[in-house]
């Protein structure tokens, strides 16, 4: 005999009526039957269980209001029910909106690289506004935790939130490409930052900020190969999928034999079949190597000492300041620090504007200068100056976030024509593209600027070495740029009959001028597979380590000596949060798991 099967009342669509508010007094509340007067809910929503209910408990005290009387009690007691809801509603939104309120105020606090203890700082300040400004609101401000834990704990559940978002973006990624570099922080521990960027099956580019990988003992090939394995296997990366790395071009990333690169390439290779697999020394840092090619030392070797001898001696800075306000300048002399880019441009230009007054001043101090009397060196100087501008000029179009790498390889390629155009100008005397070396020249007529046509070309063969990685993309890199100009029988034959039948696509040919190089491939999906998954390997490559050195800046601005005992957690969490850019937190579904806390009165300093 088989067993009867167990009734399941939810499934009996039984429906709550609108006549049993006036009867029994119950009104329906998420799908059960409550009781307005002791506001018990009823199991069953069958009225013998309603109607029981009411005579057993009720019934005594309501059956003798009848007619109006009984509707008008009714309303009250909805009414009542209302208000009781809206309270706990009203409470519950206030407690949700103070955490979301401490999870983006300790965003902020992290975005300014503050410490965790400026939380409470942040609080007493808003404390003060609420009370001359809406006291009623003041509890509202108190139940905003922003306490020194309360903010490491919120800072680091906005970093796990981020670490979660990218790896499940890693999952679609087609294509992707990574960057690393190395520098050591305020404890002299070296730090080791990665960043992947790469594209989805949508074409779309994610650039972020993988992990801060401190290296406590050596770092080798060997270890620096082993923790960007380590972070990027902990992210999800498809490593078939890897098309190139940037690195900062020291000897143990770029090694022949065991450099990171090399064993970087021996893995991608193996997976992927032995496909092409690029490698990038920073441009930025190659362009920073070309300048030292111009070898004049014998310039910047002055340059550098008078400085320091201003500099250096409070008395002298003084003085000299003193000099420079007497004419009415405002600005002065700049330390030269050669790790920094721009440095060398800007001592130059200040040193070359306050040349009469250097003069002046150093022949007061009983050490005159005999180069500041020599035409010839001041020549060397005034050239120095305007070749040193260009570069600078360069480097900056060079900087910035979520740059495609054929722009890199258009400035450069821009850059190198200039250069032939000068030495050609200068071979001819004609310092037209060098204003300090011409205003030099107007005292001395008959100078020679010949010679400076060797140092053009000396810089212009170290860009040309340089930079011959980007020979090799020539042809890829022309496709992708100009779709629409290149000649299919030139290239390669897989991309041949796309190309021509995206060369007579007149709506995709107007799509190309009116949108980005970035954006316009996505418009070809999915007809075009071939140029697409191309495209998709140019989108995703890194051609410098910006974002490494943008990194390395922000983690020297927060673990100073003053904060030297930041955990290395602490400090990646904040980074990750700092970093960020295609992500955003998902604040909302944290704040879904938290309750208000309130702010203690007492901390201790961070």
């Amino acid at each position: 005999m088989a067993l009867s099967k167990k009734r399941k009342v939810d499934k009996e669509c039984r429906i709550f009526q609108e006549k049993w508010t006036t009867s029994y007094l119950f009104t329906e509340t998420h799908g059960k039957p409550l009781c307005l007067v002791c506001l018990q809910q009823v199991s069953a929503c069958k009225e013998y269980n309603i109607r029981r209910h009411y005579e057993t408990r009720h019934s005594a005290n309501y059956d003798n209001l009848q007619g109006q009387l009984r509707k008008d009690k009714v309303k009250e007691l909805l009414a009542g029910l209302k208000k009781q809801q809206s309270t706990f509603t009203r409470s519950r939104e206030v407690s949700e909106a103070a955490v979301k309120a401490s999870y983006l105020i300790a965003s902020e606090i992290a975005s300014a690289s503050k410490p965790y203890s400026d939380g409470d700082f942040v609080k007493r300040c808003m404390m003060k506004a609420a009370e001359l400004v809406c006291p009623e609101k003041r509890q509202a401000f108190a139940n905003i935790s922003l306490t020194r834990n309360i903010i490491a704990e919120r800072i680091s559940e906005l970093s796990a939130d981020l670490d979660t978002q990218l790896k499940q973006r890693v999952m679609s990624f087609i294509a992707l490409s990574v960057a690393i570099d190395e520098s050591t922080d305020i404890t002299d521990v070296a730090q080791l930052a990665i960043f992947i960027r790469g594209v989805d099956e949508t074409l779309t580019v994610t650039e972020e900020f993988v992990e801060l990988v401190p290296m406590m003992d050596t770092t080798t090939a060997e270890d620096i190969f082993g923790s960007v394995v380590a972070a990027l296997d902990r992210v999800g990366v498809d490593w078939s999928r890897a098309v190139s790395m940037a690195t900062d071009g020291a000897p143990s990333m770029i090694g022949k034999k065991a450099g990171v690169v090399t064993k970087f390439r021996e893995k991608v290779q193996a997976l992927n079949g032995g496909d092409r697999f690029l490698t990038f020394h920073c441009i930025l840092h190659q362009e920073a190597l070309c300048c030292k090619s111009l070898k004049m030392d014998h310039v910047m070797e002055v340059v550098v000492r008078t400085v320091n001898f201003i500099r250096a001696r409070g008395l002298n800075h003084r003085q000299f300041d003193t000099l420079l306000s007497d004419s009415n300048i405002t600005h002065s002399l700049p330390y030269h620090t050669e790790v920094r880019w721009l440095s060398r441009g800007a001592v130059l230009r200040y040193f070359f504007d306050l040349r009469e007054e250097i003069r002046q001043f150093t022949e007061k101090k009983g050490k005159p200068l005999s180069e500041l009397q020599s035409q010839e060196w001041l020549q060397d100087l005034a050239f120095l100056v305007d070749i040193t501008e260009h570069l600078n000029s360069l480097n900056k179009m060079l900087q910035g976030r979520k740059k495609v790498v054929t722009q890199f390889f258009d400035k450069i390629q821009a850059f190198k024509l200039k250069l032939t155009l000068w030495e050609t100008q200068l071979a001819s005397g004609d310092p037209a593209h060098f204003p300090c070396l011409r205003d030099v020249r107007v005292t001395r007529p008959d100078a020679d600027v010949k010679r400076y046509k060797d140092k053009i070309a000396g810089l212009l063969w170290e860009f040309e070495k340089r930079f011959q990685v980007f020979g090799e993309l020539e042809t890829e890199f022309s496709v992708f740029r100009s779709p629409f100009t290149v000649k299919a029988s030139d290239l390669p034959v897989d991309i041949q009959l796309e190309i021509i039948d995206l060369q007579c696509d007149a709506d995709l040919k107007g799509k190309f001028a009116s949108v980005g190089l970035d954006t316009f491939y996505q418009y070809l999906l999915p007809g075009y597979p071939k140029l697409t998954a191309m495209a998709a390997k140019i989108l995703c490559m890194f051609g410098t380590t910006y974002l490494c050195e943008q990194i390395f800046s922000v983690m020297n601005i927060n673990k100073t000596k003053m904060r030297s005992r930041l955990t290395h957690k602490h400090l990646n969490d904040i980074l990750k949060v700092t970093a960020t850019q295609d992500m955003t937190p998902d604040v909302d579904a944290l704040v879904q798991a938290k309750r208000c806390q309130i702010s203690g009165t007492k901390t201790s300093p961070e």
